[in-house]
């Protein structure tokens, strides 16, 4: 008993330490370094994920601020993160193995052969969603026309609003949802959609009064998906079907990114039907569009798919293992997949990590032993990293 609440006091002390050195708010957190500024060994210069190698890693690159706008507008980096980035005027991510790891695969990749799908997997916290940003920067600079679904069990767990799908019996639509969506897919690709001038395959009729004829524009049938929100999952439907076309006859290469992925495998989602019951995933209008495109029926596409304990509910979180989350039938829908692991940091990563955050002033010079007590109480993990030298 002593020896636990000896361990139990310096846990308690080290704590009081942290929130002592842990700079409050962004007021003292240093401005973005300037064009021509010396890189620090923690930065590198190479702002170009394709250009990123062994060289780079551990090491943070800047996304410049009109490229994380166009790509990031509607998510696709976690909240906190976003809030670090408001704070330290720039938007920084680490350079990783695993988002190294699958560029050197996508680069490898033969496009003319069927659709290669990548799960990213891991313990909460590791940098899933952000090792999927840095390959979302690629596939932007890269002609790529994105379809990034940025956190999928949000349309499971809290949609904008449920309401019966007309003319599909049975189904539960998300037209908020769906219609958010689009404006996100527009967001991200409407430069590259103007340069393609892709156009539709058949004629979509939405009502007596309303249609889509053959030979439009994408960026057309996205716009009326998004000005009449009730066809929104129709829209996005025939979206995804048409991408599906255009990218096999080679008119355009798609990557698509969906974090959560699993969710779509859940059990129940938190919807409830007419009679009270909560749904199963496949009655969501949305659910059968983003299976179909990670399909592997296509070509000239890649899949980047993560699986997250925290997309489930309670009971369904005891592993991290790509074939625990997606059970039996999500497994069966992915394989053949090439899965990709996300570890905590590395002791070099943890270094940089916390050399960024001493040059932006947000921790204070640190007495010896703080960067140990830091690695203790994290496990180097990314997310309670932050969590440690977050704002008091």
């Amino acid at each position: 008993m002593k020896m636990i609440r000896n361990r139990f006091g310096n846990l308690s002390r080290v704590s009081a330490q942290l929130q002592r050195h842990v700079q409050q708010m962004s007021t003292n957190a240093a401005a973005a370094p300037e064009e021509g500024a010396v890189i620090n060994e923690f930065r590198t210069a190479v702002t170009n994920p394709g250009e990123h190698s062994a060289l780079q890693v551990a090491k943070f690159y800047t996304i410049p601020a009109e490229q994380k706008k166009q790509i990031f507008a509607g998510g696709g980096l976690p909240k906190q993160y976003e809030q670090q980035i408001k704070t330290f005027t720039e938007a920084c991510l680490m350079v990783r193995n695993p988002a190294l790891e699958l560029l050197q695969y996508i680069k490898a990749t033969d496009l003319t052969k069927p659709v290669v799908r990548y799960v990213l997997y891991g313990e909460n916290g590791t940098g899933k969603t952000l090792s999927m940003a840095h390959v979302l920067h690629y596939g932007a600079l890269n002609d790529f026309l994105l379809v990034h679904v940025p956190w999928a069990p949000n349309w499971m767990k809290r949609p904008k609003e449920a309401s019966n799908a007309a003319g599909q019996e049975g189904m539960i639509d998300l037209p908020f949802d769906a219609a958010a969506w689009l404006v996100h897919f527009k967001a991200q690709n409407s430069q590259l959609l103007q340069r393609l001038q892709l156009k539709t395959s058949k004629e979509y009729v939405w009502s007596k009064r309303e249609s889509t004829p053959a030979g439009s524009s994408l960026i057309e049938l996205v716009e009326h998906g998004i000005a009449r929100i009730k066809y929104a999952s129709e829209t996005t439907a025939a979206l995804i079907a048409e991408l599906k076309q255009l990218s096999t006859a080679g008119q355009c290469k798609v990557m698509v990114a969906i974090d959560g992925f699993n969710a779509f495998f859940h059990p129940v989602t938190r919807i409830f039907s007419d009679n009270k019951q909560l749904v199963t995933p496949d009655r969501i209008t949305l659910t059968q569009p983003f299976l179909d495109i990670t399909n592997y029926d296509w070509t000239n596409g890649v899949c980047i798919l993560s699986v997250d304990k925290i997309a489930m509910t309670e009971g369904h979180m005891d592993s991290h293992m790509p074939r625990y989350l997606l059970g039996q039938e999500g497994f069966e829908h992915l394989d053949p997949f090439v899965p990709v692991l996300v570890e905590n940091y590395t002791d070099k990563e943890f270094h940089s990590y916390i050399n960024y955050y001493l040059d932006r002033h947000w921790i204070n010079k640190t007495p010896q032993g703080f960067e140990e007590q830091l690695k203790f109480m994290s496990n180097k993990n990314p997310y309670s990293l932050m969590q440690l030298v977050r704002a008091l």
